[in-house]
């Protein structure tokens, strides 16, 4: 069986030899199990194997196309996470909800401890909004003073390394209702979990729902929600919190929004493998990427 891998989830072009390298490790890793796992990643369509007459679920539904009828040099996700081939990937847990899981195993799941708002395999989304002055949140923390809560004392903290509110140290949301309301709410995509699920649950637990939004916003892309926010098309949106940490490194655009709030934390990419993946391959990769 010859195996395809990708990690689209996390790749921007500016992190493209950062994704090398993480594929290299599992690659290592793999190969001491006795995987045989592939040397590259793939990142187009013409890098998958074809799968005449399209790739069928268990009812022998076409549920994806086959790559080779696809644009060669564009990379369309959801057949790259339905292909019979496919050793590993990334996905989310909101597509999974929506029925991929009927067609893939889950294996394992990132550690987001690195970034700020993430803790082990579980992750939050900054909600992100144009950069104001002094916003409500940091006025409050500010006349509050020297004797404030230790919560307080970290957004003062904040207001001195710049604009941004810390994300909670306990996980829960910490949702700006007051500056969110009637605004313009970009999302990469309506079943992403960081980008709209998140919200839209959070907004639910305290009765309220994305009605609160004046307008929705589909982007296509984290990234471009925060453009869309930066350039004034949107006024706010979430994405996941490994996502603001690129965008604070790679995107320009980012100096131009701040954080304003949290979504609760929420389990993160799961790694995926197919169905058809030989069992034993598949509890190696799960003692891999799952260790106790």
């Amino acid at each position: 069986m010859r195996f395809i891998a990708a990690l689209p989830m996390y790749e921007w072009p500016e992190t493209q030899a950062d994704t090398d390298m993480e594929w290299q490790r599992f690659r290592e890793f793999f190969r001491r199990a006795g995987i045989d796992a592939p040397e590259t990643i793939v990142r187009r369509n013409a890098e998958m194997p074809p799968v005449p007459g399209g790739i069928r679920g268990a009812s022998g539904k076409v549920i994806a196309p086959d790559p080779a009828t696809l644009p060669p040099d564009e990379l369309h996700v959801p057949t790259l996470w339905r292909h019979p081939d496919l050793l590993l990937c990334q996905t989310c847990w909101g597509p999974l909800e929506l029925g991929l899981d009927e067609h893939v195993k889950v294996v394992g799941q990132p550690n987001y401890s690195g970034f700020e708002g993430g803790e082990g395999p579980l992750y939050s989304s900054p909600i992100i909004m144009r950069v104001s002055p002094n916003p409500p949140w940091m006025e409050a923390a500010l006349k509050r003073g020297a004797g404030a809560s230790t919560a307080s004392a970290r957004e003062l903290a904040a207001k001195r390394r710049g604009v941004d509110k810390p994300a909670p140290d306990d996980g829960l949301p910490d949702i700006p209702l007051a500056l969110i309301r009637g605004k313009r709410f970009a999302f990469n995509a309506f079943d992403s979990m960081s980008g709209f699920l998140a919200p839209s649950r959070d907004l639910e637990a305290i009765g309220e729902s994305l009605d609160i939004f004046s307008e929705r916003i589909e982007t296509g892309a984290h990234r471009d929600s925060i453009i869309a926010v930066a350039d004034g098309s949107a006024d706010v949106c979430t994405v996941d919190c490994r996502s603001w940490h690129m965008a604070e490194l790679h995107e320009p655009k980012a100096e131009l929004v701040q954080v304003v709030g949290w979504t609760g934390r929420r389990k993160g990419l799961p790694m995926i493998t197919s169905l058809h993946t030989p069992e034993d391959v598949v509890e190696r990769l799960i003692e891999i990427l799952s260790p106790p």
